[in-house]
């Protein structure tokens, strides 16, 4: 009688562990099932540093796709130019190689020319003043400009205002700018900006600018507060001037080929998630560019600020470029005038 109820419990002790077993086993097969399996994985190249507001905006716009989509689409962003420069990158988008990206406005209106009026040197009063512009009629008529080049606008990313830092002597003066060196982005507008203004523009890559400045291969560069610190170019460049002479947003695109592959219900959620990622950008940018500016200011950098006299003669330098677009976009630039008075 002993032995048969030992042999029971033996039984039934084997049937619950089985029991277990199988229950575990059914439990990980249904949350796998549960597990979404992404129909599109899509690349978003971003040239700046993990840290940076239009990473971390890009990280956002990804997050709000993959979570709208119930995780149907899945969009990886690769930063510090993994994928390549901001050239390279507009041209991998219309081969295929590329589906999304943060790219500055620059670097799309050499393709686009009607995207240069967005960008004439000392067209905005503030940043208020390009963000009426840029939210408004004129900002949603532009972001249809880049189909042309096979890319579809997406939403407006905030950077900033864009100065001039120096490493060989401080430019305190329109006449300090004669012959200098000055870095410039892969833009034709910012060589001509930079040639009315007395100086002698030099084409070098983002990543290449601390080193040319450091081998004295240029006297300064130009570019926003956050960049400036981001890239440590205050180590090498001392002498920064505020004379906040061009507003280039950056504009978030889609490529042509991965946007006809979604459905319109798919392509709203895209629009409405790059939209409210750009709000968040703008956040993070206005708090990122004071640390930026005061972390610089820590580190023995020289500020300078333009009397409204001085700064005059850098207005009245660059005239000569206004008057080569107000034939064909006077309208476009008038009514960007006017909102500044607002």
């Amino acid at each position: 009688m002993g032995a048969g109820n030992y042999d029971r419990k033996s039984v039934l002790f084997e049937l619950g562990a089985a029991a277990v077993i199988l229950l575990a086993a059914v439990l990980f097969l249904f949350n796998r099932k549960k597990e979404v399996v992404p129909e599109y994985v899509f690349s978003y190249a971003e040239n700046q540093t993990k840290d940076y507001p239009t990473t971390m905006g890009g990280m956002r716009f990804a997050a709000l796709v993959e979570e709208r989509t119930q995780g149907r689409i899945r969009i990886q962003v690769q930063s510090e130019g993994q994928l390549g420069s901001e050239t390279e990158v507009i041209r991998q988008m219309r081969y295929g190689g590329i589906d999304f990206a943060r790219i500055s406005l620059a670097q799309v209106a050499d393709y686009i020319p009607e995207m240069k009026v967005l960008q004439l040197p000392y067209l905005y009063e503030d940043a208020s003043h390009m963000w009426r512009v840029l939210d408004g009629e004129i900002g949603e008529r532009y972001l249809q400009y880049p189909q042309q080049y096979d890319l579809i606008g997406l939403s407006w990313y905030d950077a900033g205002a864009r100065n001039i830092y120096c490493s060989a002597k401080p430019v305190r003066t329109l006449e300090d700018m004669q012959g200098m060196h000055i870095r410039v982005q892969e833009s034709e507008m910012m060589s001509e900006m930079m040639t009315a203004l007395g100086a002698i523009p030099v084409k070098i890559p983002y990543d290449q600018v601390y080193a040319a400045l450091e081998r004295s291969q240029v006297d300064g560069a130009e570019n926003n507060w956050s960049s400036y610190e981001a890239m440590q170019h205050y180590e090498v460049a001392k002498y920064y001037t505020v004379d906040e002479h061009i507003r280039i947003p950056e504009i978030q695109v889609c490529a042509k080929h991965t946007w006809e592959q979604l459905s319109e219900e798919d392509r709203e959620i895209i629009l409405e998630c790059a939209k409210e990622s750009a709000l968040y950008e703008r956040t993070l940018w206005t708090e990122y560019e004071k640390t930026a500016r005061k972390t610089a200011l820590e580190n023995q950098v020289e500020e300078i600020v333009l009397s409204a006299e001085e700064k005059r003669k850098f207005q009245d330098a660059v005239q000569l470029i206004y008057d080569r677009y107000e034939a064909d976009y006077g309208e476009d630039i008038a009514q960007i005038r006017a909102l500044g008075a607002q």
